[in-house]
Formats: structure tokens, C-alpha cells, sequence
């Protein structure tokens, strides 16, 4: 599994130009889904995103979690970060697990944050839906995190 966690002032979810989820202060966790990846796997990633100490503290360190913060989570599906471009010119999904497996451990991925963070704090796209991901990336920050099964 895999995570490209952006922390953000703001983000919002449309489809078909009507706003379907938004957040303020928090992360936007695009979330990718790779064959062979189990519950285990969800865990990992959402728990090591929660704790990522990537917001500043009083001291502007980056010394403080989504948690501490009282941010918000923001979570959108995408296959497309198992996209494997080394040959050619069109990359390949190969790697990324069919819709079939997917959705079911990207829905667990966001009730499980609902149970670290609260139903309130965390927002998402729809599976499998053309959506405009609008944001305010926060410094920029943004990093990459990647279950154990994939990093072995």
C-alpha cells in the first residue's frame, strides 16, 4: 500500500462540479492500493500517517501529528501511483489491485481513521469516480508512506 500524504491548509473533493468533501487545516492522503496488500497493511500505513510529525510546533519544528493538531484527514482513492513507467511511454497498472480488492481496503483505510481521529475529522472521495482534488499544500510538505510489504 501506499501513501502520498500532503499536509494541507485546505482541501476540497468535486464531482460533477458540485463539492462532494472538504477539510481544512490537516492531510490529504492519496492512497494507492498494490495487489497482495491485507487489513496488516492498512493499518500500518494509516497509523504511520496519523503520527507523521509534519506540523509545526510552537517552535515552527516539525514536531506535531495530525493528531496533536487536531486536523482533519482528507483520503482519496488512486490506483494510478502503482502506475509503472520504466518501459515506454503508457504506464502500466499491473501492480495495482483490481477494483474488486481495492475498494473494500480503501474503505476500511478511512473507517479505521474514523477510529483513530473520529467520524467528523475524516473526509473522502468516491471510489472509482472522476473527482478535481482542489488544495493548499502547507510549505509544501508532502511524503510518501509505503506499508512494510511493499518497502521488503
Amino acid at each position: 500500500m501506499r501513501a502520498v500524504v500532503q499536509r494541507v491548509k485546505r482541501c476540497s473533493v468535486s464531482i460533477n462540479g458540485k463539492t462532494y468533501s472538504s477539510i481544512s487545516n490537516g492531510l490529504l492522503v492519496l492512497l494507492g492500493v498494490k495487489n497482495g496488500d491485507t487489513k496488516d497493511d492498512v493499518k500500518y500505513v494509516a497509523d504511520k500517517c496519523v503520527h507523521l510529525r509534519i506540523f509545526n510546533d510552537s517552535d515552527q519544528k516539525m514536531n506535531r501529528s495530525v493528531i496533536q493538531t487536531g486536523g482533519s484527514v482528507m483520503v482519496v482513492s488512486q490506483f494510478t501511483l502503482y502506475g509503472d513507467t520504466r518501459r515506454g511511454h503508457r504506464p502500466s497498472y499491473s501492480d495495482a489491485a483490481s477494483p474488486e480488492v481495492a475498494e473494500p481496503l480503501y474503505m476500511y483505510f478511512i473507517e479505521y481513521l474514523q477510529t483513530l481521529l473520529g467520524f467528523e475529522r475524516v473526509q473522502s472521495g468516491v471510489f472509482r469516480a472522476m473527482m478535481d482534488v482542489e488544495l493548499v499544500n502547507d510549505g509544501p510538505v508532502t511524503v510518501i508512506v509505503e506499508s512494510k510489504s511493499n518497502t521488503e
